[in-house]
């Protein structure tokens, strides 16, 4: 029996660039790269070598505390490049794809309703599709090993102008009922999906392990973080499971298609593009090919995600493993004119510091400007307008700043993550960099709790 949930605290950035439900299809870089650090705690061995030809799902690399997580290539080609960084750190794998078209590790098509769950567990890591279920807490790729208490796959996206993903998923419907049939036989109690309102449980198929629950209100409600607080909180030694709705796709198409195409749509978002809507690409492909010719200007910050959660990237960086959606904004290293003095009507205000709150509908053209600098961290009960958790947000990140580990359980440190904080960043007067001081904390607790 699903839940009705409101969500009350949280705030939605209205930002200009929204993409239009129109898809280019992009074609594959000449190079394509890997990238280690895609996989948190992931320390890479590789299993191929400089000029090794490589099929589409053949393993590149493995990891060395767990030899069953394997990372596989999402196209066939020639191995031409490993890229070292400090400490000769595996950084990317690079791959020149083939010409004359796509050659894939073949796996056998099945239903996977039919099949036990050792099976498919045992699939899903030949082919590298298991990277795609993730844990909580901590952000990691989940153990095999483990049994979840639970499995969440949030079904739409709050996010400052995230890809809708009634979009995303109504190209591929078969794919997507085979990828919830997966998930039903690897949760040993229930799966959960997180809709809004007014999608139809019909969209979202499955078995009578499937609960579906509704969230109305502001971001974060599209976070699995949020989401899984409100429905199955995670205790000190419990695992939740979690798995984005794009991902879910392919699991979904390598027990309906036998093979591991890695092709997925990206929002290209912003006010900075000059045609906002979704590109088909694979993972990995060059930032170049993504977004060269498709920019009003060079003077732009391109992000890989949204502007609360994504990662500056450059033009000769690659796609990430994870990744669904490009932002680009102005940069904001220009002075303004009287800066505060003038009425702001072009400026979001949270604290009706400006006269802009009288517009609650509008967009804005905002820029990376942080508007000031770090301060002292004080209380000032911004972050508890925003999280809508119910944990004490403050407290939680004066423990972590303090490494007191007993105090941070204490506080709900295996709730959260990094993007449930990100409008806590966001708020904040004394621009704290919150996301990564939660970052800092999950890492330490994952090491010495």
């Amino acid at each position: 029996m699903g839940k009705n949930v409101i969500i009350r605290k949280g705030y939605d950035i209205k930002l200009q660039g929204a993409a239009e439900k129109s898809v280019t299809d992009i074609p594959i870089s000449d190079v394509i790269a890997v990238k280690p650090p895609d996989f948190p705690a992931v320390t890479p061995k590789l299993l191929v070598e400089t000029g090794d030809e490589v099929l589409a799902g053949q393993p590149l690399f493995f990891d060395k505390n767990r030899p069953n997580l394997r990372i596989a290539s999402p196209v066939s080609g020639e191995v031409a490049e490993v890229v070292r960084g400090e400490k000769r750190r595996i950084m990317e794998v690079r791959i020149i794809p083939d010409k004359g078209g796509m050659r894939y590790v073949e796996f056998p098509k099945d239903d996977p309703a039919a099949l036990s769950r050792e099976v498919i567990i045992e699939r899903l890591l030949e082919s590298g599709c298991w990277n795609y279920i993730r844990q909580r807490p901590y952000t990691l790729i989940a153990n095999p090993e483990d049994t979840p208490k639970a499995i969440f796959v949030s079904c739409f996206d709050s996010a400052p102008l995230a890809p809708d993903l009634d979009f995303v998923k109504d190209f591929e419907p078969e794919n997507l009922q085979a990828g919830i049939a997966v998930l039903a036989k690897l949760s040993a109690d229930k799966v959960h999906l997180g809709l809004k309102p007014g999608q139809p449980e019909g969209d979202f198929p499955g078995t009578h392990v499937v609960n579906h629950h509704y969230f109305k209100g502001p971001h974060p409600s599209g976070n699995v973080g949020i989401q899984i607080h409100h429905i199955d909180p995670i205790r000190k030694g419990e695992a939740v499971w979690y798995v984005h709705l794009q991902d879910l796709l392919m699991i979904g198409r390598l027990f309906r298609e036998g093979r591991y195409r890695a092709d997925r749509l990206l929002a290209l978002t912003g006010s900075c593009v000059t045609w906002p809507h979704y590109l088909r690409a694979i993972t990995g492909q060059r930032m170049s090919d993504l977004v060269g010719g498709r920019l009003k200007s060079g003077h732009c910050r391109v992000i890989q995600g949204n502007v609360l959660t994504g990662k500056t990237s450059s033009a000769g960086d690659f796609l990430s493993f994870y990744e669904n959606q490009i932002t680009a904004i102005p940069e904001g290293d220009q002075p303004e004119f009287l800066g505060w003095l003038l009425p702001g009507f072009e400026k979001l205000s949270l604290s009706r510091t400006y006269f802009s709150w009288l517009f609650p509908s509008r967009t804005y053209d905002l820029d990376t400007n942080m508007h000031g600098e770090e301060r002292a961290f004080v209380m000032t009960g911004q972050y508890d307008k925003v999280l809508p958790m119910n944990v004490y947000p403050v407290f939680l990140l004066k423990a972590i700043l303090a490494r007191d580990i007993e105090r941070m359980e204490a506080l709900g440190i295996y709730e959260i993550a990094e993007e449930d904080f990100a409008l806590c960043e966001f708020v904040c007067t004394s621009k704290i960099d919150v996301q990564k001081i939660v970052a800092e904390g999950l890492e330490y607790i994952r090491l010495e709790g």
